[in-house]
């Protein structure tokens, strides 16, 4: 019974990030299809409702994802260096992982809340071009599925 819900949370995680991915990344083109003009690093460009929200719910996505690995995966950290000596190897991989999930999620939510807040305003805005926020926030989402995953594993397979 444990191993079928861990497979479900598995499942669910990979579908919320890979939606969110593919969000981030469609909020990239809804907003490169609107009007702009561009003088070399200077931008004017007017602001795209639909990628304000396709980058909202990325983040949103992303979010929930983040907090359903946290809540379901067990928690077995490393809190001293004799810990950290003793631990076995899928106990330090649960480890490196929790930890790089919450860099991702960092720069993804990051990439995602700079995107979709760019296109709040509802009139045109110029400044500094905009470096594909929403894209390197979708392709965030993608790596983050993949190390929930391993993590929830790595952590699984250390309890046994």
């Amino acid at each position: 019974m444990a191993r079928v819900a861990g497979i479900f949370v598995c499942l669910l995680i990979v579908i919320m990030d890979i939606a969110a991915g593919i969000l981030g990344l469609e909020a990239e083109i809804a907003q490169n299809k609107v009007k702009h003009l561009k003088l070399w690093i200077f931008e004017c460009r007017k602001t795209s409702h639909d990628a304000f929200m396709l980058g909202l719910g990325a983040a949103v996505l992303l979010g929930l994802s983040h907090v359903i690995a946290n809540l379901s995966c067990c928690c077995n950290c490393v809190c001293s260096q004799q810990e950290s000596k003793k631990a076995s190897c899928k106990r330090k991989l649960s480890l490196a992982c929790l930890i790089l999930t919450w860099l991702v999620v960092a720069v993804g939510l990051s990439m995602l809340v700079i995107g979709f807040m760019s296109n709040k305003r509802a009139h045109s805005s110029c400044g500094f071009s905009h470096h594909h926020f929403l894209s390197i926030g979708g392709i965030a989402c993608f790596i983050h599925g993949l190390l929930c995953v391993i993590y929830y594993i790595s952590a699984a397979a250390s309890l046994d």
